[in-house]
Formats: C-alpha cells, structure tokens, sequence
C-alpha cells in the first residue's frame, strides 16, 4: 500500500512538473512580431525563389563577419535592432517566418523582407511587402489557433510587441528605379499613402488582437552613402541630398501624427512607441567621436565613391574596411552591428526625448 501512495504521488508530481508549464503559460515576457524591410529582415529574402543579385546579396560573405561569423540573410555585418531587442526583451533570436521547420511561434516571428515597401508599387522583384507580411501574419495566427486554441492565442496576441521598420524604400525606391511614381502626386499625398497603408495594417493587427506596436521615425534618407555619393556624381557636392530628407522629415511627422490618431480613435488598449531615429542619427553624424564613430560618411563594404554605389558589397570588386567598429554604415544603405546596438539601447530603455510615449522596455511591461 505504501509503495503504492508512493507511486501515485510520484506520478502526480511528474504531472504537475509537466503541466504546470503549458497550462498556465501567461506570456508574461512578450512575444515579437517584426515587421518591415531590410533594416530588420533576418534572413526571409533568402528562402525566396529568386535569382536576383540585389536579393542573393543577402546571404553573402562579407555580411554577417563580426557576430555570427557567417551570412544569415541580415544586412550587416552582425545583429540588426530587432536581435537586440529580443535579446533585451530576454527572448531567443525571433526567426524569419520563412525559415523551414519553424512552426512554434510563441516567442514572435519575423516577417520583415529586405526591399518591402508600404506601397506595393514600390515592391521589387518577389519580395514581401508589407501587405504580404501581413497575410502571412494572419496565416500564422490561423496555424496558432489550431495549436493553442483560441483563448490562449488571444493572450499570447495582446502581449506581444508589433515592431515596424518600413518607409525607406517607398521613397529611395522610385528614384532607384527612374519611377515617375513619386512625381505622379505632390510630397504631401504621397507621404499619406504610405503611413495611410502603414496605418491600416496596424488596424488589421489590432483588429486580430494586436495591442502594442513599436515604430521608428526614418533616419535621415539623404545622409546614406548611396545617397551622398548620388550627389556627389550629379552636383559634385559632399554633403547629404535634401531631396531625400526632405521626404523622410515629411513622413517622420506624418507617422507620429497616425500614431496619435489611431490612440484617438477609439482602439481601446492600443498603445505604441516611436523612436525618433532621425534624430538619433543625425547627433552621430554630427559628433561622430562622440557615440565612437569614426567614419559616419562612408561604407565600410562597397565600391565607388564613399563605397557607395548599389549593390556592390560582396558581388564583384568591392573594398572592405579594416575595422567595421569606426563606421556607422556597413553598406550603402544599412548600419554596422555597433550602430544597430545603439539605436536598440535608445528603443529599448531611452528618455522621452528619444522615444515616447513609452520606450519599448516599458511597452513589454504594460
């Protein structure tokens, strides 16, 4: 009889180790969705059918020398923003959804497609824009409902943490590609198609159960080293091109007045986080040795003036710098590690003068 009480408290105690775990799972950390385009994609672009270079280039060598001592399909050298924000947040690496055998979910995904634009117009080439990644966010919380029930997934939805990097490419890209896009409507109507379709699909996930959304103002477009050596080739200037930070100073004030408006409008516990990149950026491009930068001009992979010239890092001849630590811009359009670093410090846990209302550490915690 004792041995028996014994077996069946034993049995009861290796149950509760088990269960207690996945029946009581709050998600009390947060999961991370991410969406946008090659500044946060992880490695998406690669698994897509394409033999186009200017998305091959993804998963080369040099990109991804310093952390992962390997190319995983993020442009950089090492850790992009939303790595490091996981990291903080205290979650695994959140892998891309097109990543094959990644069906688990709960800790986020990654949606974000290097190219994507908020305007499908602007969508080169099999990428997924935004409207894509968001089909796919749905897809994905059809896949959770099935395994977790409905209930379960609705908590795992309304902690979670939406973060979005999209923009760039709505405006670099009709330029790139001689598009008489931009030139069809005036700055103002085309700046509010893009945040209009920004909006709306962060409607579509609040609708799903989406509550906390982080986004970033556009660093200054102007002051990329494809955009520098734009202008250096055309005017014989060195500064950065006006024409493209004009726009981005444009959408940076229209995304935070969309942000207000949607906390206007009746979305009962929506909340969000902008984090003034521009701002960031532009106090590292103008006191370098400040933030420990050397080089805020040129990229440290690439080819032609100021490294400049596109989709030229790790295809063909290219130069790369010696010490990717001194410079800001590890290609002609995308950060090093070290300024990814930064940028998610000041997301993560910086001042309202920075980030506001909430900075993401409390938008986790909320």
């Amino acid at each position: 009889m004792g041995s028996s009480r014994s077996s069946i408290l034993c049995f009861l105690m290796l149950c509760a180790t088990f269960l207690v775990p996945t029946s009581c799972h709050s998600y009390s950390h947060g999961a991370l969705f991410i969406f946008g385009d090659s500044f946060y994609d992880a490695g998406n672009n690669i698994y897509l059918n394409t033999s186009n270079t200017s998305l091959a280039k993804l998963n080369i060598f040099p990109y991804g020398e310093t952390y992962f001592k390997h190319p995983t399909g993020r442009v950089s050298d090492g850790r992009l923003i939303p790595d490091f924000i996981a990291e903080f947040a205290k979650l695994p690496l959140i892998p891309p959804y097109l990543q094959p055998g990644n069906h688990q979910f709960t800790n986020g995904v990654n949606f974000a497609s290097g190219g994507a634009g908020a305007l499908v117009e602007n969508n080169q080439g099999p990428i997924m824009g935004l409207k894509i990644q968001l089909r796919n966010f749905k897809n994905m919380e059809k896949q959770l409902r099935k395994k977790l029930g409905a209930s379960e997934v609705k908590t795992l939805l309304s902690t979670a943490v939406y973060m979005f990097s999209i923009g760039s490419n709505d405006y670099l890209v009709p330029f790139i590609t001689n598009s008489t896009l931009l030139q069809s409507y005036s700055k103002k109507e085309y700046v509010k198609m893009v945040i209009g379709n920004i909006t709306t699909v962060i409607q579509e996930i609040y609708k799903i159960g989406g509550r906390k959304f982080g986004l970033s103002k556009l660093i200054p477009l102007g002051c990329f080293p494809f955009s520098r050596a734009q202008k250096l080739s055309s005017t014989g200037g060195s500064g950065c091109m006006e024409e493209f930070t004009l726009l981005a100073k444009l959408h940076n004030r229209a995304l935070l007045e969309a942000l207000k408006e949607l906390k206007k409008s009746q979305l009962k516990g929506y909340t969000y986080s902008i984090f003034d990149a521009y701002t960031a950026a532009t106090a590292i491009f103008n006191n370098p040795s400040k933030y420990g930068f050397e080089e805020v001009k040129m990229a440290c992979c690439g080819s032609g003036p100021l490294r400049g010239s596109l989709l030229a890092c790790g295809l063909k001849v290219y130069q790369l710098c010696d010490n990717v630590s001194q410079y800001f811009f590890f290609d002609e359009l995308h950060p090093t590690e070290k300024a990814n670093y930064q940028f998610a410090k000041l997301m993560w846990d910086g001042s309202p003068k920075i980030v506001k209302p909430y900075n993401l550490k409390t938008l986790f915690k909320k």
